[in-house]
């Protein structure tokens, strides 16, 4: 593990070698906030009501936060993946004494953790200052344990897009399906809990609920009975997609046409 965690620790390293860059770009939180409460507010507003499928507009406001948070420290490997294959770094790395995978891993955490961490800094006072005080810290705690599985998730998600780049090369068209994917029934724009009765139970059955809605939910209503369904059936999909993963991985290898150099 050694290897990797010098990987990981490399990319904390190089992201906080250009903080201002992560800062100019953690300000997009802000802007995304402040159409978000505007938007809520004036549906709040039209409703007549303070609560709308048991979330507040300060609640909505946290739950959007915690959504932009992952959102933008969610792994970016597909593209990372891709521009390896086409300058034909890939057979480079493939030579290397790690596996390419958990090399691209701990790589996006380093990357992503930074990213996440900035996104709060500049996030939670934008939010404070527009609906009030943090949720609890209970929330906080169920909150941060579903977003690092939420990450997994992604990298599992965004390493098969990824791979794709094995035999397409260019995967920025299915990174853009996939986003929309997460976007509407991860919950991001919308909470779940407020999607049609019956369409509910599809969605939580699929991993982008676990990606977005669960620790953003958790996080302004805290439940420990909803934490660790939430935490149970997310990890099953995780061992799913490692699993897949594995599998498209060795696939992808063989059929690997390098054309850069």
């Amino acid at each position: 593990m050694k290897k990797y965690w010098a990987i990981f620790s490399t990319q904390i390293v190089n992201s906080l070698a250009y903080p201002g860059d992560f800062l100019g770009r953690s300000v997009s939180i802000v802007i995304f906030m402040l159409i978000f409460a505007g938007l809520w507010r004036a549906t709040f507003a039209a409703a007549g009501t303070e609560s709308i499928n048991g979330l507040t507009f300060p609640n909505m406001l946290w739950y959007l936060l915690m959504c932009e948070v992952i959102e933008l420290g969610r792994p970016r490997v597909n593209r990372v993946i891709s521009e390896q294959v086409k300058s034909g770094e890939v057979a480079y790395l493939l030579s290397k004494p790690y596996n390419f995978l958990v090399y691209h891993f701990f790589h996006g955490l380093g990357d992503g953790g930074v990213r996440a961490v900035l996104n709060l800094l500049v996030g939670i006072p934008a939010v404070w200052l527009l609906v009030g005080p943090l949720p609890t810290l209970i929330g906080w705690g169920m909150a941060v344990t579903l977003a690092f599985g939420a990450w997994i998730l992604h990298f599992c998600m965004m390493s098969l897009i990824g791979l794709l780049a094995f035999l397409v090369e260019e995967t920025n068209s299915f990174e853009l399906i996939y986003q929309k994917a997460v976007f509407i029934l991860g919950g991001m724009l919308l909470p779940l809990d407020m999607f049609p009765g019956w369409l509910q139970p599809i969605t939580k059955s699929l991993p982008f609920a676990y990606m977005m809605y669960a620790p953003a939910r958790l996080f302004v209503k805290p439940d420990p009975t909803l934490f660790w369904q939430f935490l149970s059936v997310q990890w099953i999909w995780i061992v799913m997609l490692i699993f897949l993963l594995g599998l498209a991985y060795r696939s992808s290898v063989r059929s690997l046409a390098v054309n850069g150099g």
